[in-house]
């Protein structure tokens, strides 16, 4: 399989490096480049990248606004991963909550970066948990509900709790000892209750209504606070 990618970013040396190395890696060709939000999702509109590569701060339409905009832009839009100097930055919170599936460093590896691109498009695991886990620690807010405050049945619960570690469906029908399309309609449900728009996103609502709990920790109990069972 051939992940095909659009690598936007406001620098021409960044884009221009990163189009080298990615397509010199196998099983990765680098469609397009886009220098600032607004053409990264007209480029996505026409050329229909699996991964947008996504710098989060670009003139314009940032990432997050680019991240957001593509979301409503195309009924099956691509899968976002964003590009960052600095890894608590505010922006790649920002974007990971508006639907972007993970993050890399500008400084990583070229097999990292590679690896990150192609871990979104082909599986369905949370991209670095560790590192998502971290960001949450780093700015902590009070526990709030997601819109709707939805109820999830207990085994939903279960799952949106594993998918938290970053196991993907496989090892959460493993651990369980339930099928893997019982997994995948379970994860179905649970991101369309909690509105969510990748894993990525349903994992950042857990730690934010005080669900899942960063660090080592118990897990709370979903809140009945909120009206939530």
């Amino acid at each position: 399989m051939t992940v095909t990618v659009l690598v936007a970013d406001d620098e021409e040396i960044t884009r221009t490096g990163l189009r080298t190395l990615l397509d010199a890696r196998p099983g990765l060709d680098v469609v397009g480049e886009a220098a600032d939000g607004v053409e990264a999702v007209s480029l996505a509109e026409r050329l229909r990248p699996d991964v947008v590569l996504m710098d989060v701060r670009m003139p314009g339409a940032d990432g997050i606004e680019a991240t957001l905009r593509l979301q409503s832009a195309l009924p099956d839009p691509p899968k976002v991963v964003v590009i960052t100097t600095f890894e608590n930055d505010d922006y790649v919170y920002d974007a990971l909550r508006a639907g972007a599936s993970g993050f890399v460093l500008k400084r990583a590896p070229v097999e990292q970066i590679a690896h990150a691109v192609q871990l979104v498009a082909t599986t369905d695991s949370v991209l670095f948990p560790d590192t998502v886990r971290r960001l949450v620690t780093a700015r902590p807010t009070p526990p709030r509900p997601p819109r709707g405050a939805p109820a999830l049945t207990g085994r939903e619960l279960e799952i949106l709790r594993l998918m938290a570690t970053g196991l993907p469906n496989p090892g959460i029908a493993d651990r369980l000892v339930i099928s893997l399309e019982t997994v995948k309609t379970h994860v179905s449900n649970l991101l369309a209750k909690l509105d969510a728009r990748n894993r990525t996103q349903a994992v950042i609502l857990a730690y934010e209504c005080g669900f899942v709990v960063p660090g080592t920790g118990p897990v709370a109990p979903w809140p009945q606070s909120a009206g939530w069972t």
